[in-house]
């Protein structure tokens, strides 16, 4: 995008500001969610890899970026320029590899590299800069990965396995306690419960992380499989004049069978 087309796409949006009832109304609190939304669109047509949707996608990331800028530029908080600035220097601030004389071997020195000047503007802890609106699992593996990358991670992959039979059988453990418990104890058991399935969460993540594979990534492709192999069984029982709530789990499975040979 050249500069004027940018400058022009910036002046559409704050006209919009002012002469949309409904783009004058929006706050940042108001629109977050659907920033939140479009972000996600973006990867699903990455994951599509339908390339016009992608282009689409992006564009409107793009005015969420510019909407939240213009509305806070109406605050005197900082402006669209502020923004770009505060990029570029990071960018160069985090390559000294590229920009300054830092040598590096690989892609690893360079993400030891970043954490580490993460560090030395200002933050606290080391992973302060997780964000806590991250889905859980894609959190777990970047808290994962961070602590990774200062030496606090199992030695080899085996010993991960091991921990997630341990998370599971301590998982199962207290379940088969909540089922023998008396009801006064229940919510207590159940809240142990919890957190137990959440270790077994988190040992997997860590395990996966290993297999050099994004848990996130990992649970939305099956995810979109379930969908696809459920709508099939739907299809079939709708072809033969019935319901779902008329079918039973045998007559369900055995179509669900047939549908991994599909998706």
């Amino acid at each position: 995008m050249t500069g004027s087309k940018f400058n022009e796409f910036v002046e559409i949006v704050k006209r919009l500001r002012k002469e949309c009832p409904w783009d004058r109304e929006q706050t940042n609190d108001s629109i977050k969610a659907a920033t939140i939304e479009e972000a996600y669109e973006v990867v699903e047509a990455i994951e599509k890899k339908n390339y016009d949707e992608l282009k689409n996608e992006l564009g409107d990331l793009l005015l969420h970026v510019v909407f939240h800028t213009v509305i806070a530029s109406e605050k005197n908080d900082f402006k669209i320029d502020d923004v770009i600035d505060s990029i570029q220097e990071k960018l160069i601030r985090r390559h000294p590899h590229v920009f300054g004389a830092v040598k590096v071997s690989g892609a690893e020195d360079v993400k030891k590299n970043w954490e580490e000047i993460k560090m030395e503007e200002g933050r606290l802890a080391l992973l302060d800069g997780v964000p806590e609106m991250l889905p859980a699992l894609q959190r777990a593996h970047r808290l994962q990965e961070k602590a990774s990358k200062v030496g606090f991670d199992w030695e080899n992959k085996e010993d991960v396995w091991k921990k997630v039979i341990e998370e599971i059988e301590e998982m199962h453990e207290v379940e088969l306690q909540k089922q023998n418990s008396e009801e006064s104890d229940n919510e207590k058991l159940y809240e142990i419960l919890e957190s137990e399935v959440g270790d077994v969460f988190f040992a997997l993540v860590n395990y996966s992380r290993f297999l050099g594979i994004n848990p996130e990534n990992a649970l939305r492709r099956t995810n979109t499989k379930f969908i696809q192999r459920f709508g099939y069984v739907e299809e079939k029982i709708k072809s033969t004049g019935k319901k779902l709530s008329e079918s039973n789990l045998k007559e369900m499975d055995s179509y669900w069978e047939e549908s991994k040979n599909l998706f």
